[in-house]
């Protein structure tokens, strides 16, 4: 065995969780992706999904998808600098610009891309990025390969944000970056306060909004929206694979923004283009998202009524205000066992485990969908109630 493979061949977790009954990863999911799926022959409820919008089973979106396809074949061949840019891709960027209230905007073919793209391109050598300490893995990422000075924020904490800006030069380009919904603990940024160190500080601000926008804000605008911010932030990303039903991302800014990007965003100009499927559905779930208002005001009355049910229970949830409810475990190995018996009690739901979280910050992540109904709520939380008992959690 070759020295790679030797340090490779000692990771085990996986396997010791698999020993023991207890591995949660990779279920295999052989139904469409609903508030009710089946795995491996078993139908259990589904509260581990990103769908906040309830739209990847919607007629319309799937209708979209299948005439994009049948138009534009499956796929672009190529990326949107070379051959691979179609008409339906810039109208959805148009649209998308006029719907998060900024000038232009580009698509990529994942939000991952987005964030990695845009933030190690956007600032240099003598600049500075300035980000929350929960911030998303591909903002992270993104920081990683910038060349620019890195400073930390402990999480939504406005004096240690401005205590990082306090030692930034004056006279250097400043990027503070942040999620809007954070998509583990399901709380939301202070950005009121972030715009207001921005302006006191000369820096510019960029959003994720990929848990914010078809929750947030007006028509599902999102949190830039909700807190009549957006004028005052520089750079607004969004995602295809949540709300929108789909997979891709975006970035919107002003004209002279997106065009440096269009140009320099190697996770753009040297990707495969987002294929005419992805493209279509996602426009189809913005017309659901503009049409159909009363999906976000169920989404909400679902959640405030879970808030509210968890923390009757006792359950530890943070500070969450959002359709993402982090049942804080505290214990890897119990946390994918509580995982595990609730799949058997017939509900999904996601573990996050160090190293995603520090070991003692370990949780399931509950999410909600507009189209979950109260009784599939109802069923899920007493079956939770049930089992955190069991475990003395509660």
């Amino acid at each position: 065995m070759n020295l790679l493979r030797e340090k490779l061949a000692k990771y085990d977790a996986p396997q010791k969780a698999k020993a023991a009954g207890i591995y949660p990863y990779f279920r295999e999911i052989e139904s469409d992706q609903d508030t009710e799926v089946i795995i491996s022959g078993k139908k259990v409820l589904m509260f581990g999904s990103n769908a906040y919008l309830g739209l990847t089973n919607h007629p319309k979106v799937k209708e979209a998808a299948v005439d994009a396809i049948k138009k534009y074949g499956t796929g672009c061949a190529g990326s949107r600098f070379l051959n691979g840019t179609l008409d339906i891709h810039v109208q959805l960027e148009k649209r998308l610009a006029e719907f998060v209230g900024k000038d232009d905007a580009i698509s990529f073919s994942t939000g991952f891309q987005v964030n990695e793209g845009v933030i190690s391109c956007i600032t240099g050598r003598e600049d500075y990025i300035i980000w929350d300490e929960l911030n998303h893995a591909s903002i992270i990422e993104g920081i990683r390969l910038s060349f620019s000075t890195k400073l930390k924020y402990k999480h939504n904490d406005m004096e240690s944000l401005e205590k990082q800006l306090q030692k930034c030069d004056a006279d250097k380009i400043k990027l503070i970056v942040m999620d809007g919904v954070f998509s583990m603990e399901g709380d939301v940024a202070n950005l009121p306060e972030i715009v207001n160190l921005a302006k006191k500080y000369k820096a510019s601000v960029m959003v994720d909004e990929a848990h914010g926008i078809g929750i947030f804000g007006k028509q599902g605008r999102g949190t830039c929206d909700h807190f009549g911010v957006t004028k005052d932030i520089d750079l607004i990303m969004g995602t295809f694979s949540k709300s929108f039903a789909s997979l891709g991302g975006f970035i919107a800014a002003d004209k002279d923004t997106i065009n440096y990007l269009r140009h320099n965003a190697r996770t753009y100009i040297f990707s495969a283009s987002c294929t005419p499927a992805s493209i279509a559905a996602a426009n189809a779930s913005l017309d659901i998202m503009l049409s159909e208002p009363e999906r976000v005001d169920h989404l909400w009355y679902l959640t405030r009524y879970a808030l509210e049910g968890f923390r009757q229970m006792g359950c530890e949830i943070g500070n969450t205000s959002t359709p993402i409810i982090p049942l804080f475990i505290r214990n890897n190995d119990l946390t994918f066992l509580i995982v595990r018996e609730l799949f058997d009690a017939g509900v999904f739901v996601n573990p996050v485990v160090s190293p995603a979280v520090a070991s003692h910050d370990t949780l399931i992540r509950f999410s909600l969908m507009a189209t979950h109904t109260k009784e599939q709520l109802d069923y899920a939380m007493e079956a939770i109630q049930m089992i955190f008992k069991k475990h003395h959690l509660i």
